[in-house]
């Protein structure tokens, strides 16, 4: 855990890594508190019903052993993959912590990925098991025949029995619920996440057991020196992405803190708010649009009782808007932190111990390196743009990209580990996000990142979500092209569109300013809440093809 202390050097300073030789995340996050503390909460399941159910750390660890029995007794063996279709649930968690203790790696995937996307990373990782509920079976039923490898389908709410699917709790019936974990090292492989990707293939970052250490100062520390007493964590993130399972999940785990499950089919923000004042929620993590789309709400102090301690936000620059209505109506800091999958919880804010400055992204967490360097992997002065970098080794970094020799050797610039993104370090520290490599905006000589024009175009009173990207200009390069989607009760017109200009005219300087404005009823969003820049610039070009 993080040293207190009165300022953030004396707390950075204070961290060493003491990795031991063996470690598993499993025996970490559950084994121990069930043999310390039987009777602590570690999940609290709500139905979408709204019918709870809570599980303490005795009854995972059980339930996981027993999981563990069944994939030893087909006969799995060290490094075989289990891939895990699933919302958030117990049989979630628990399947992650069976496969870490057999010394199998576990591939969370989300339940929306179409049967392409699923083929492909049941296909890449070369998955024997999959575990999928009776809604998504389909899905992987139908693409069976395309991925040979695959051996064992497991449905945690079978109705019917069918040739090669197992019934998750009636094979747990008759499962023993004794289990020693395998010895693993805490350099063996223990996870797969697949990345999103603006280009070709996910790529799949394999992680070892040592990444969970990695992780925990990066939610410690936005989490103001998390745990505390009382504390209980929920996220609307899907645990099929490391913001939701290495996050909060597991990094809540790894403390004995509960952490409650619940995650509806489609994000609606006064459902948020009723669950977190129900259940006392004191800390979460919501991506900034989730938390866009929560301003919405009007009057939210009176109808909800909110307990929250802490927020943490990530995925897209938050912004100083957001900021000041976390602090006005939430009563609480918004702590923006950075990272990505193959190496997560880098930077982060933590209002406890340092000003947060609106629009920057924070601090090298406690225990990494990280700086902006330059084509040639050298330091950059303070406020000069370039590279983010991590220092390697370090343990919360993946251990390679699955299959993928290449992009790992594209992935370092000599020591440092690029993040992909571009930047610059100002001379107190902080970072600041200036675009996805790939997102940033050539025009006119300036090399523009979208995140600051987003920003300014939310502020407009009209503007729910925009996003910037640039579009072929045979003068400028690339213009700047917004395109925006507006408020419930705003109408987009000629009208509008000239206030929206007058708008960012006083608060953008010329070579930033949107020369194109497109109004439109829904953006492309990721699963984890990301605006597809990609996609709006590949459907801009389309048009202009077709005209």
């Amino acid at each position: 855990m993080l040293s207190m202390a009165s300022t953030y050097d004396q707390v950075y300073q204070s961290l060493k890594w003491d990795i031991p030789e063996y470690f598993n995340m499993a025996v970490a996050v559950c084994d121990r508190h069930a043999d310390a503390t039987p009777n602590k909460t570690a999940l609290i399941f709500e139905d979408e019903n709204a019918n709870i159910t809570t599980y303490d750390f005795v009854t995972v660890k059980r339930l996981s052993n027993k999981l563990a029995n069944f994939f030893m007794a087909r006969k799995l063996i060290q490094g075989d993959r289990v891939a895990i279709v699933l919302s958030q649930s117990i049989e979630a968690g628990v399947s992650h912590l069976a496969a870490w203790k057999a010394g199998l790696i576990s591939i969370p995937m989300f339940t929306l990925f179409g049967e392409d996307a699923l083929q492909f990373r049941l296909s890449n990782s070369g998955a024997k098991v999959v575990i999928t509920d009776h809604e998504n079976l389909w899905k992987i039923e139908a693409l069976k025949s395309k991925c040979p490898q695959l051996q064992h389908i497991i449905v945690t709410d079978l109705d019917t029995e069918g040739s090669g699917l197992f019934d998750f709790w009636k094979m747990l019936d008759v499962a023993s619920d004794q289990f020693t974990p395998v010895k693993t090292l805490a350099e063996d492989p223990a996870l797969i996440i697949y990345t999103s990707g603006t280009t070709g293939n996910p790529k799949g970052a394999l992680h070892a057991h040592r990444t969970l250490l990695g992780h925990l100062p990066g939610v410690e520390f936005p989490h103001e020196f998390f745990p505390k007493t009382n504390d209980l964590m929920w996220t609307p993130a899907d645990w099929a992405w490391i913001g939701g399972l290495m996050n909060v999940l597991m990094a809540s785990w790894y403390h004995g803190v509960p952490v409650l499950a619940r995650r509806a089919k489609k994000y609606d923000p006064e459902q948020a708010l009723d669950l977190m004042a129900r259940h006392r929620v004191r800390n979460t993590f919501m991506p900034p649009t989730a938390l866009n789309l929560m301003r919405k709400v009007e009057n939210i102090q009176n109808r909800f009782d909110i307990h929250l301690r802490t927020i943490t936000c990530a995925g897209e620059p938050m912004g100083a808007e957001l900021l000041h209505w976390g602090r006005d109506v939430l009563g609480v800091s918004l702590n923006e932190y950075y990272g990505q999958t193959e190496c997560n919880l880098v930077v982060a804010n933590c209002a406890q111990l340092m000003d947060i400055k609106p629009g920057s992204m924070g601090r090298a967490v406690p225990g990494h390196i990280v700086e902006i360097i330059d084509e040639n992997g050298e330091i950059l002065k303070p406020g000069s743009e370039g590279d983010f970098a991590v220092l390697a080794p370090d343990p919360v970094m993946l251990l390679k990209y699955w299959n993928n020799d290449i992009a790992t050797a594209e992935k370092f610039r000599g020591q440092w580990l690029l993040m992909g993104d571009r930047g610059i370090k100002d001379d107190e520290g902080y970072f600041w996000f200036k675009g996805r490599a790939d997102d940033v905006i050539t025009s006119a000589g300036y090399r523009i990142g979208p995140g600051e024009i987003e920003d300014c175009l939310t502020k407009h009173p009209a503007v729910a979500l925009a996003a910037a990207i640039g579009v072929p200009d045979p003068v400028r390069t690339e213009s700047i092209k917004a395109v925006i989607l507006l408020r419930h009760g705003h109408n987009g017109g000629p009208q509008l569109e000239k206030e929206i200009r007058d708008f960012v005219s006083h608060r953008l300087s010329p070579h930033e300013r949107p020369r194109i404005i497109e109004f439109v009823d829904q953006l492309p969003m990721t699963a984890t809440g990301k605006i597809k820049r990609k996609e709006l610039r590949e459907q801009a070009m389309q048009r202009q093809t077709n005209r």
